[in-house]
């Protein structure tokens, strides 16, 4: 068969350890076979990020800006044994963190469902979408260490000289303070991506905050997504049969044990990290997790929402065997290769994407998997693969379908 041409590059995020191992080969196996893929490649491995002072990084996002669509492997967060490991000239952030407040935007994360995978939760029959906001809070925080006894003020100083002034703690001894912010605008595009992408896949749409405590932080959050649903969403959403439904943080965990699934759970930054954790583990792995971050602008960043999977990567280095899960990178690539065709009217490409979509669960579904999903399969006596030869034996149902 003919290559499926491409008109516009994808933005190609490269990263770490094993899930860098696993890139190569789902390129190398399943996309460069069939798609003449142009992208535009940018190493973000934690050697390069250290060699450009974290440069990549930025020029990524804003070539995810100029192109509309990037695809983007698992990356090390450095904490002070990575520094060590790397030697690295300082302890670089995030590079999702640093991607997410280049582009402005929310990101999305639902469980991959498959059968013979079933939820921990006996109820949920249907995935439930994580829209997680991507600004602000403790990931963009300042911190000092108190060494001891004093007074802590937090001071805001307008352009005119005007000046607020709370009191945080009048300290007896050592201790820590935190300083988190955020945006109205960030919050405002937060809520109206959350709604329009409720619309867009007709879910209903609940958020949740601790406004109880928080009577100005997180009461901003209550704030403008109701502003907002009320001027713009209240009648498009009831034409479309879906609701939205505000709760406090601890009603809304305790609703979702309960539920049966079929919405998006909007979360801060904070709880949408844990909670999105949760929801992926509860319906079987963090390895079956598609994430995508959507900004107002209409550009999107598709991602594994996992790790490097360090511990298979020293093994991997030793020459030793692993079974390393690669569905969540594989989705991260078809949805990034869908969107592509969707925005380039590139039919071709997005059929392609559901077939190796399909193909990837028709493997699993088949009995053939990674150690990790046959450990929690009901599928009796499957096939276990090495990391390898689970991307081949995808190629395989692949090819068939084509």
């Amino acid at each position: 068969m003919d290559k499926i041409k491409m008109t516009t590059p994808l933005v190609e995020m490269d990263g770490d350890e094993m899930t860098r191992i696993l890139w190569k080969m789902i390129k190398d196996e399943l996309l460069l076979p069939f798609i003449d893929l142009k992208t535009e490649y940018y190493d973000l491995g934690l050697e390069y990020r250290n060699e450009t002072n974290d440069q990549v990084t930025i020029d990524s996002a804003e070539a995810t800006k100029k192109y509309g669509v990037a695809v983007k492997c698992a990356t090390i967060t450095p904490n002070a044994a990575r520094m060590t490991e790397y030697n690295l000239k300082e302890m670089w952030k995030s590079p999702n963190g640093t991607i997410r407040a280049a582009l402005d935007g929310t990101v999305f994360r639902a469980p991959i469902v498959v059968k013979g995978i079933e939820p921990c939760v006996k109820n949920w029959k249907k995935p439930i979408t994580l829209a997680r906001h991507a600004y602000g809070d403790v990931y963009k925080n300042s911190e000092i260490r108190v060494p001891g006894a004093g007074k802590a003020e937090l001071v805001f100083t307008g352009e005119d000289g005007t000046e607020l002034r709370e009191t945080i703690h009048e300290f007896k001894g050592p201790g820590v303070i935190q300083g988190i912010h955020n945006l109205d605008d960030s919050i405002s595009s937060f809520a109206r991506a959350c709604f329009n992408y409720a619309l867009d896949t007709k879910q209903s749409v609940w958020f949740a905050t601790k406004d109880t405590i928080s009577k100005k932080y997180d009461h901003r959050f209550k704030d403008i997504f109701q502003e907002i649903y009320d001027a713009e969403y209240d009648e498009k959403f009831k034409a479309a049969g879906i609701e939205y439904f505000y709760t406090l943080i601890d009603d809304a965990v305790a609703r979702v044990m309960k539920a049966e699934g079929g919405f998006i759970w909007a979360c801060k930054n904070y709880d949408g990290d844990v909670m999105s954790d949760m929801v992926s583990s509860a319906f079987g792995s963090l390895a079956m997790m598609t994430s995508v971050l959507v900004s107002p602008s209409g550009v999107y960043e598709y991602e594994a929402a996992h790790g490097t999977v360090q511990r298979h990567y020293y093994k991997h280095l030793k020459g030793e065997e692993t079974s390393t899960n690669s569905v969540a990178t594989i989705f991260a690539w078809t949805g990034a290769l869908r969107k592509r065709g969707e925005l380039d009217n590139i039919p071709e490409l997005m059929t392609f994407a559901d077939k190796l979509e399909a193909a990837t669960l028709g493997t699993i579904e088949a009995g053939k998997m990674t150690k990790d999903l046959a450990l929690i399969t009901t599928i009796e006596n499957p096939t276990v693969l090495n990391s390898e030869n689970f991307i081949k034996e995808i190629r395989k149902t692949l090819e068939a379908s084509l």
